[in-house]
């Protein structure tokens, strides 16, 4: 029997964990209009399915981030494996709005758990190069979006129904957990497991702030992204060409995170982050056409190192917080995307009433809705400007913070 464990084994199945969770978000975004069709569901209900796995994702990252100390990462992607399989097969035979709510929970759920065991499961067995390797590990979600953007249109060509859609996700969910059950993982050595310490440590001024600047540098990141079909639809881009673009980009940034987080240390890669993303932004409010795709170019490079470095720099610099930290911080960067998501959309309908009002034609007034939305998103990395900026200003006894624990 072999008794050797092999990290490079535990980080590649952690990686098709993460491809997994990625495609849910792309595939299941991509039969929204069949379900509605199929089962006779107005736009409520569908954002109503839709919000269930942004609810199960948090859900997911506060239990499992405090029971990682008692059960360990196995037994967390177990329960990830296990929702995600009943997840996908529920939804392959959902009968309605119901059965559709529940497996988009447990889909969620297991997403959010694959995150809460994966991202300090890394940050253990890399613990001298942690906030390169979560950034590695993190190529997998931009990458796997691009896998079930470019696995939907392939089927759409063949005029497959969205059942089939759903399917080729349990393939890759069947090697992941065939992978993790098989392996022997390590004892958690390089973490803080003492959860009375993890969850005392949660209460400092600090990691406070970062939790804020969480639900900012995700909704920048994910809130923009999912909203790029409405908000240039009309505007002489392809949102789904700029959203392949923007995903392919982050997934080779994140590949070659190192140099720059060495270069810069993780404090200088969320200032420069933040820059970048409020420039690529505002750009994207005021032009049209081809620049569009500069625009995107650069907000792809913009927001590329939010959510890894993120959560790097929690292990970074409060270890203390332990797995409970990395999770807990995660799961307030989705459970803000699943609020500001609704606000966002009403911020759309507001602005195309108003340049209705105004006398535009509907598509001229979706141009403008776009336009003005987008500059009420720049808010969201402006003020993260200011909150690493700060960060940034006092490096240095943040460094001492990284040395001394």
């Amino acid at each position: 029997m072999d008794t050797t464990i092999s990290k490079k084994t535990l980080f590649n199945a952690s990686c098709i964990a993460l491809i997994v969770t990625a495609m849910t978000f792309a595939i299941r975004a991509g039969i929204l209009v069949e379900l509605g069709n199929d089962f006779n569901l107005n736009n409520t209900q569908l954002g109503w399915i839709n919000s269930m796995a942004f609810w199960g994702f948090p859900v997911a990252t506060i239990f499992g981030g405090l029971l990682y100390n008692y059960f360990g990462p196995k037994k967390l992607l177990v329960a990830a494996f296990i929702s995600h399989l009943v997840g996908l097969v529920m939804t392959i035979y959902a009968d309605g709005f119901t059965t559709l709510l529940i497996s988009s929970f447990l889909i969620g759920f297991a997403n959010g758990s694959v995150e809460a065991a994966c991202n300090p499961l890394i940050a253990d067995m890399y613990s001298n190069n942690r906030t390169t390797m979560l950034n590695k590990f993190h190529v997998w979600f931009p990458g796997g979006i691009v896998i079930g953007a470019l696995a939907t249109n392939f089927m759409n060509s063949f005029g497959l129904g969205w059942q089939l859609k759903i399917a080729i996700m349990i393939l890759p969910t069947l090697i992941y957990g065939y992978m993790f059950f098989k392996a022997l993982f390590p004892k958690s050595e390089n973490i803080d497991t003492d959860t009375s310490n993890n969850i005392k440590s949660l209460f400092t001024p600090l990691f406070i702030f970062v939790a804020v600047c969480m639900t900012l540098t995700a909704t920048t990141e994910l809130g923009t992204q999912q909203w790029l079909q409405p908000l240039l639809e009309k505007s002489g881009a392809s949102p789904m060409l700029i959203l392949a673009m923007v995903t392919g980009i982050m997934a080779v940034g994140r590949y070659f995170a190192g140099p720059i987080v060495h270069t810069l240390n993780p404090i200088g890669v969320l200032f420069m982050s933040a820059i970048v993303s409020t420039i690529a932004i505002y750009m994207m409010s005021i032009v049209d056409g081809t620049m569009l795709y500069g625009a995107a170019i650069l907000f792809a490079f913009g927001v590329c190192y939010f959510w890894p470095t993120m959560i790097g720099f929690v292990s970074e610099y409060m270890p203390k917080t332990g797995a409970l930290g990395m999770s807990l911080v995660g799961g307030m960067g989705m459970f803000a995307t699943g609020i500001w998501n609704p606000i966002i959309g009403s911020w759309i309908d507001t602005n195309t009433q108003t340049a209705l009002d105004s006398g535009l034609t509907q598509d001229l007034a979706e141009i403008a809705a776009g336009k003005a939305t987008l500059g009420n998103m720049t808010y969201f990395p402006l003020i993260l400007i200011v909150f690493f900026g700060i960060l940034f200003l006092n490096r240095k006894n943040l460094e001492k913070l990284r040395v001394n624990g």
